[in-house]
Order: structure tokens, then sequence, then C-alpha cells
């Protein structure tokens, strides 16, 4: 033996010493004291938004006063009018809809919340106090009483200019809209110029509230196709493997042929002339082209790995009996799509009031201006680095408590006897002394996530699964992890590589059948609504959060799967199958990768190559 280490030279020294320690320190504390002075500054963000915004102001609409139709109201200095009660009146109505004008970026005419909108032309002004007597809407400014409306001398600059003609409520932005054609041309030019003027960040907030209900029913839908497919995926067959992909050629097809119709639709149409309908259709454009590029890089992959499928059955068989002597494992990506769920309702909540935070200032005639504060961009930019990175922790968080989880069980003799408690006790050791690697892990894997492309061969050295799992084994820092479970997945790549890239190609598939199918429901459910919402973002978020939701619950497999290769990596390299250093390894998980590899030489090699001593001589002990 000691011949043999002499004939290894120097890469011995170099190799690991992977041994799961009992005694653990705290790793990359500095990483999480950035993390939470980062959270210091997003409540800070937060507690602006919620005191300068009111994001009801973008879809309830307001008046001339300050007061937001269909809600109650705090008085603003200055504004005698305001401050007013508009619950039950929930339509903003022009005094002068029919000769609309722009005047310093707003509309000239003075507007005013009205309980219900004029449905036949109103030609004098006791049409007006008829009008105002049987429908409880009162037309004329809010201090002008209804009888006095043919006696105040003032009338003319109260009331609306008669004739009124008569109007619909729009339901997108709860105003009254005149039917009569000369004036809705007129309306509607000027409308399309204000949307036109507001910039890019709030016509997407726009769209997003007005779509808040189709954005909660579609991650509604993403859940349910993750947890059918983690069902799946536990008790899975040959047959569902077939009918998965066959799902998911089809989705990507039917989502790609879609997107370019919408497109050519968009484009097609002379009726388009709000810049958010141009904006919908450049987006459109970019998304059929990548949708077209990843379902052709798919379909090529799905042709050249169809001989593996069976390969597939077998290696989810192996994970689902390490899952059955673990099964609160199944139960992690419940606890962490509520923690999602709850960081989510936050971060958008936040973003619509930080959207429409302004300060509320009166001007001589006792009406309201809201003027824009500066800085709102940035915040926003900020906002949103936070929602990506934030994301990326709760789910590193998951993924480390599954790898402790899973490794606690693998180095266990007994393998029909687990450890109790495995993942509270790997739900321990993250809070206790790993949180930082977490951190650390879920920045670098955010910061590459924008130029993933360019950066991909960075991302696969910093593949957190396995730096997460070496944390679990060894308790270093994130870095260290990294490069010694490259280290040793490189010097194992012949055998693991192939089996494990194909698994996790299947889960992928797994993902992109979740992803594609929200997204249809997206593209129908949207599309219905394409006038003044900018709904290819909604959509875009809407991608976001199913991918997060099915990454979530498939990642059980995933990380368990990965996991269970790199402890089988360290147990080939740190024990050699004799009586004094047995293989922690069971049976079938070692004939399935000798199988499936034809690893018959190998495993001879690995039985006379030299390996590495423990410090005290023993073979890997079980984490306690």
């Amino acid at each position: 033996m000691e011949h043999g280490r002499q004939d290894s030279g120097d890469s011995i020294s170099e190799l690991q010493e992977w041994r799961p320690v009992s005694y653990r320190k705290c790793t990359d504390t500095l990483w999480l004291l950035l993390f939470c002075l980062f959270w210091a500054g997003l409540m800070f963000i937060s507690g602006y938004a919620v005191v300068a915004g009111a994001a009801e102001r973008l879809v309830l609409g307001y008046d001339s006063f300050g007061n937001i139709c269909g809600r109650k109201n705090t008085p603003v200095e200055g504004a005698n009018l305001s401050g007013l009660d508009m619950t039950n009146k929930k339509y903003v109505f022009f005094l002068n809809s029919c000769s609309l004008e722009i005047q310093r970026h707003k509309i000239s005419s003075l507007s005013l919340c009205v309980s219900s909108c004029p449905q036949q032309q109103l030609n004098s002004l006791e049409d007006l106090q008829s009008f105002a007597r049987n429908n409880d809407s009162f037309l004329c400014v809010y201090n002008l009483n209804v009888s006095s409306y043919t006696l105040n001398p003032k009338v003319a600059q109260l009331c609306p200019t008669l004739p009124v003609p008569p109007s619909m409520s729009f339901p997108l932005f709860n105003r009254c809209v005149p039917q009569n054609p000369e004036c809705y041309s007129k309306y509607a030019s000027v409308l399309i110029h204000m949307v036109n003027e507001m910039d890019v960040f709030h016509r997407i907030l726009s769209g997003i509230l007005a779509g808040r209900d189709t954005v909660i029913g579609l991650s509604v839908l993403a859940l349910a196709f993750s947890l059918i497919l983690v069902l799946a995926f536990r008790f899975i067959q040959t047959l569902l493997i077939h009918t998965l992909i066959a799902l998911v050629v089809f989705g990507l097809l039917f989502v790609s042929g879609v997107l370019w119709w919408l497109h050519y639709d968009y484009r097609s149409d002379p009726s388009t002339e709000l810049e958010t309908e141009k904006e919908n259709a450049k987006f459109l454009l970019g998304y059929a082209i990548f949708s077209t590029i990843v379902t052709i890089v798919l379909l090529s992959l799905i042709l050249v790995l169809r001989k593996r499928l069976q390969l597939g059955v077998q290696l989810f068989r192996i994970v689902g009996k390490i899952i059955g002597r673990i099964p609160f494992l199944l139960f992690q990506p419940f606890w962490t799509f509520l923690i999602l769920v709850v960081f989510w309702v936050f971060w958008v909540a936040v973003l619509l009031s930080l959207g429409t935070a302004g300060s509320a200032q009166s001007t001589s005639g006792g009406q309201v201006e809201y003027r824009a504060l500066s800085g709102i961009c940035y915040m926003a930019w900020y906002h949103f680095i936070g929602l990506i990175w934030t994301s990326e922790f709760i789910l590193a968080c998951q993924q480390m408590v599954i790898a402790g989880a899973v490794v606690t069980c693998y180095f266990n003799r007994n393998k029909n006897s687990p450890p109790p408690h495995p993942v509270l006790s790997s739900i321990s050791v993250l809070f206790c002394y790993h949180l930082g690697t977490a951190v650390k892990g879920s920045f670098l894997i955010t910061i590459l996530r924008i130029p993933r492309i360019v950066l991909l061969y960075l991302y696969s050295i910093l593949n957190q699964k396995h730096a997460y799992t070496t944390t679990a084994i060894n308790g270093t820092n994130f870095c260290t992890s990294a490069k010694d479970a490259v280290c040793i997945l490189a010097r194992n790549s012949a055998k693991l590589t192939s089996i494990s890239c194909f698994g996790d190609f299947l889960l992928f598939l797994g993902k992109v059948f979740v992803v594609c199918f929200t997204v249809f429901g997206g593209l129908m459910a949207f599309n219905y609504h394409r006038q003044l919402q900018a709904w290819v973002v909604p959509l875009l978020l809407v991608g976001f959060f199913a991918y997060l939701m099915s990454h979530s619950f498939l990642s059980v497999f995933e990380v368990t799967a990965d996991a269970m290769f790199l402890c089988f990596a360290i147990d080939m390299e740190t024990n050699d199958g004799t009586a004094e250093k047995p293989y922690f390894v069971d049976q079938e998980l070692l004939t399935f990768v000798s199988q499936s590899n034809k690893l018959t030489e190998g495993r001879e090699h690995r039985n006379t190559r030299p390996f590495q001593d423990n410090e005290d001589g023993t073979e890997l002990q079980p984490m306690t």
C-alpha cells in the first residue's frame, strides 16, 4: 500500500478529506451579514413605498381633487373637496368628455367620481337633476347641491358641458367612455396620448394590476401541474416518461405556433395605435423567437436521448426508494411554496406601491396633482434584484435541507433503520451553521442568472446543488465546497455524468411542461384584454412563477439524485469494499451504476487503486 501511495504522486495529496463532521462552525458569515443589510434596504424601500404610494390610482382612477374612486380617502391639505368617501362611486367622469385637451401632460377637463355613467344623452340641467335623483349619481362638482343645478350662476363651470353624451364604463380603468362617435374619437385619441406618455414602468404596473386575477389563477394552475408531476415521478413508469415527452413536444410546438400567430395578428391589425399594443407586438416577437429556439434544441436532445428512457425509469425508481426512507422530503416543497407565495405577494404589493409613489400637492383652484418622486427607477431595480436573490435563497435552503437529509441516510450502515428525524436535523444544521453559504450560493446564482448564456461555463462550475451537498458533508464554505465537488465529480465524470445528466434532463422536461401549459393558459387569458394593457410582461412574470414552483417541487428528486451520486463518488473514493473499509452504497445502486456505464473494468480499477486514509485510519463515519 505504501508503494501504491508513492506511485500516485502529488495527486493523492491534493485529494479532499471527505468526512461528515459532528463539530461544525459557521460558514460564509460575512455573506449572511451582507444579506441582512440588503434586506434592511428592502425594508426601507417597502416602508417608503407604503407611505408614498397608492397602487389603486393606476386602475381605480381618481378625480381632480385627489379622491381615489371606489374607496375612502384621506384629506389633502389645501384641497377642500379631498378626503371624501367614494366607496359607492367607482367610475371617473370627465365634465368635458367631448372636448378633452392635453395641457402639461394632463387632461385639462375636471373629473369626478360617480356611481354610474349616463347611458342616455342629457340635454338640459333638468335632465342632470333627474339623473342624479334617480340614479344617485351626481355629475356636477360635489359641493353643488342637486336642487341648485338650475339656480347657481356658475353652473357652467361646475357641471358638465351640455349636451352630455351617453357613455359606458370602460372595464380596465373604470372611466365613463362616451358612445357618441365624434366624442368617442376625440376621447380615445386623448386617452391614447396619455397612455403613450406613461413610461414603460408605469404601463407594466398597470398591466400587472389589471391582470392580477389572471396571474393568481395561472399561478394556481402551475401549482396543480407541479403537484401532478411530483406524484408522477414518485411512482414513475416507462409509459409515464413517454407521455411526458409527448406532452412537452406538443406544448412546445403549440406555444411557439400561438406566439407567432399572435405576433402576426398584432402586426397586421390596422387599429393598433396604443403604445402598449406596439410593445406587446415587440415582446411577442421576442418570445416567439426564443420559444422556437428552445423547441428546436429540446427536440434535438429528445431525439438523441430517446434510447435511454429505461435508464431514467431505473434512476427514479432508486431515487423514489431513498425518498421512501425519508418520506418527509416530499413535504419540503409545500413549506418552500408557502414561503415563496408570501414573499411574492409582499414583493408585488411593494412594487405596485412603489410605482405610484408621488406627493399630492394642491393647486390654486383647490385641485390636486400627483408629482412623481425622484429615484423611483433605481429603487425598482433594487427591488427586482431582491426578487431573484431572495427566491434563489429560499430554494437554496430547501436544497441544503434535502441534501443534508440524503447525506445522513446514505452514510448509515443499517439501511432498514435510517437515523431519526434526518429532515429536522438537516434544518437545524442549516440554520445554526450554513445560512451564509445558502446566501452566497444564491447570490452567485442570481448574478449568473442574468447573463447566463455568456457565463454558462462558470455557472456549471458553481453548481449550487453539489456545493450545498458538500457543505452538508464537510461543513466548508460555499467556494471550497464547490471546488471540492467539481474535483471529485471530475474524477468520476465517466461513471456518473451521463446518468445524472439524463435524470436532470427528464426533470427539466417536467419543468418545461409546467411552464408551457401555464404560459399557454396565460396567452389565451391575457389576449382577451389586449387594449391599454402591457400583458406580455405579466405573462413573463407568470412564466417565472411557474418555473419556480415546478423547480421547488421537482427539486426534491433533482437534489436527492445529485446528492446520492455525489455520496456514491465519495464512497467509492474513500472506501475500497474490503471488510475493513466496506462501501456504504446498497447493492441496488451499485448494480445500477455498473450496468448503466458498463463499469466492470472500472470497478476492478477502483479495488486496486490507492485510496486515501482518514486521520484515524477508519472508514467514513455517518453524520451525528
